[in-house]
C-alpha cells in the first residue's frame, strides 16, 4: 500500500505562483499513474492533471493546461505540481492520488487559497 501527503498549500495572491507536493511512503510513485485532484468550496472535486506511470506523459484539464505543471521528483517518490498565473478560481483542496491494478490511493490534501 502506498501513503499520500500532500503539502507546500497557503495563501497567495491573484498572479503568484505556488509548487505543491505530494510525497509517498510505501512504495514508488514510478508503479502508478498520479494524479492531482481538486475541489473548491460547494463543488464537486475535479480532475487537473495526471502523468503516467513509468513513462512522462502528462495530461491536464482546460483549466490547467499551459499554467500548472505535473511532474515527479528525482527520487521517484515525490509528485509535484507548479501552478503559476494563479487565479482567486483555482482556491481550492488539492488532493493527489495515486493509480494501479484497480486500485486507487488518496492523500488528504492541502488547501490553496488564492486571493484578489
Amino acid at each position: 500500500q502506498i501513503n499520500l501527503i500532500e503539502s507546500g498549500g497557503g495563501l497567495v495572491e491573484a498572479g503568484d505562483s505556488l509548487r505543491i507536493s505530494c510525497k509517498a511512503s510505501g512504495r514508488s510513485l514510478s508503479r502508478y499513474t498520479m494524479a492531482w485532484f481538486r475541489q473548491a468550496p460547494g463543488k464537486e472535486r475535479e480532475f487537473v492533471a495526471s502523468i503516467l506511470r513509468n513513462v512522462d506523459v502528462t495530461y491536464y484539464s482546460d483549466f490547467a493546461a499551459g499554467r500548472f505543471t505535473i511532474s515527479r521528483g528525482d527520487n521517484q517518490n515525490t509528485l509535484y505540481l507548479e501552478m503559476n498565473s494563479l487565479k482567486p478560481e483555482d482556491t481550492a483542496v488539492y488532493s493527489c492520488a495515486a493509480t494501479s491494478n484497480g486500485m486507487n490511493y488518496w492523500g488528504k490534501g492541502t488547501l490553496v487559497t488564492v486571493s484578489l
